[in-house]
């Protein structure tokens, strides 16, 4: 006996077949786009770029970044310890020679200075005082001498008497003896004396130059010092830009602590980075060519950083234009190292089209189509790209990205 079926149902099985039937028809029409996708073989001219086929002179480069930075900068350190009191200009100010761009609080030095002032005049005096006490001394021991000189006179004259009393008989054997002993002694000690005076005189000048000496020593303290202060006075010495400050208000900086950058904005270089996979190819004096704003250029590679860091080699471009209106410090720019070049080749603009490699397909136009043609591709850069074989001076190439046409030969070009 047959069963009789819900309307529900019936409803949802026309459902599901309608369902399944615009699937279907989906399915259809998008295999039908993409067939006929895959079988379009015409492009309009104005959704791809082209160029010129030409012969000329092209440089293969490397691609690096740099930073124009200004060839000289001066900074202004700290000469003696202090704390800083105000800052006068800020970053970005341009300024003149002798202009005064920051403050020290200088006080400590200045009570060291007046401290080795004092010592030096104590010093002095007590030269003074060294002098006055030898030349004392020095006048007693010559005046002992002088009283030595004359005993011995006296003495001399004893024993000459002492030896006419012997000859009239008057006198001893012994008296003259004692005599002439004792004038002996007498010219011995004046000897000893004599040593004495010049060892004394030797002594004195020594004492006196080893003072004089201490308070040149002072003296020359004192006058760096006194340099130094002067130092302290933070003020451009040359025409330029602040490019830092410090501007920490109150804060103690210490000898040979930077205070100010000021940079001389008449001539700039550029520190460049590139990958340490090129360090081979990277020698000083290869051809650089720096790019600001679409205009380029020329300088040459100096001071490579021997040393890698992080994967990268850093180096300095010195520009054969060292000033221009364009040049700003720290700016972003970009850099490529020229490592080869050639000249009276074939050449056209570089584009999406050229992926590297030293032969690729590429597409050709010719009477109103694009022929896809196999080229040798040779040297390149950012803007030229090295047609070896394949094509002649005057063709027109599609430099746009065809990738999405790597299986079609030839293409119907649309105006």
């Amino acid at each position: 006996m047959d069963k009789l079926i819900a309307p529900e149902v019936i409803g949802r099985r026309k459902k599901k077949r309608w369902l399944y039937a615009a699937l279907i028809a989906g399915v259809l029409v998008a295999a039908a786009a993409s067939l006929r996708f895959a079988l379009d073989s015409s492009l309009s001219r104005n959704k791809i770029t082209t160029a010129v086929v030409e012969s000329g002179d092209i440089e293969n480069t490397l691609t690096a970044s740099g930073q124009m930075l200004p060839e000289f900068e001066q900074v202004i350190t700290s000469a003696i310890p202090a704390s800083i009191r105000q800052v006068l200009l800020d970053a970005g100010t341009a300024v003149q020679p002798g202009q005064a761009v920051l403050e020290l609080d200088k006080a400590a030095a200045q009570a060291e200075y007046g401290k080795l002032q004092l010592a030096l005049a104590s010093k002095r005096n007590s030269i003074q005082k060294l002098r006055l006490e030898l030349e004392k001394s020095f006048y007693d021991v010559r005046s002992n001498n002088d009283i030595k000189g004359l005993r011995i006179s006296h003495l001399q004259a004893a024993v000459e008497d002492a030896r006419r009393l012997l000859k009239a008989g008057g006198g001893t054997r012994e008296d003259v003896e004692k005599a002439e002993l004792e004038l002996k002694v007498a010219g011995l000690e004046k000897k000893q004396l004599e040593n004495d005076v010049r060892s004394r005189q030797q002594t004195m000048q020594m004492e006196i130059r080893e003072s004089e000496l201490s308070a040149a020593a002072q003296e020359g303290d004192l006058r760096e010092l006194e340099r130094k202060l002067q130092l302290a006075r933070v003020v451009a010495t040359r025409p330029g830009v602040i490019t830092w400050v410090n501007k920490n208000i109150g804060a103690s900086v210490q000898p040979g602590e930077a205070l100010v950058r000021i940079a001389d904005l008449e001539s700039f270089k550029v520190a460049g980075s590139i990958s340490d996979n090129y360090l081979g190819q990277l020698h000083n004096g290869m051809s650089a060519i720096v790019m600001i704003n679409e205009k380029s250029f020329r300088g040459t590679v100096t001071n490579i950083n021997p040393s890698v860091q992080n994967g990268v080699i850093a180096f300095e471009v010195q520009l054969n234009e060292r000033k221009d209106p364009l040049y700003r410090p720290n700016m972003k720019v970009d850099v490529h190292l020229v490592t080869d070049k050639r000249a009276g080749v074939l050449k056209v603009a570089n584009g999406p089209a050229f992926r590297g490699g030293s032969q690729q397909d590429v597409f050709v136009l010719q009477n109103g189509k694009a022929v896809r043609r196999s080229v040798g591709i040779g040297l390149s850069n950012f803007d030229y790209v090295e047609l070896r074989s394949g094509v002649r001076a005057g063709e027109t190439i599609i430099t746009s990205d065809m990738s999405g046409y790597k299986n079609v030969n030839e293409i119907t070009i649309k105006n």
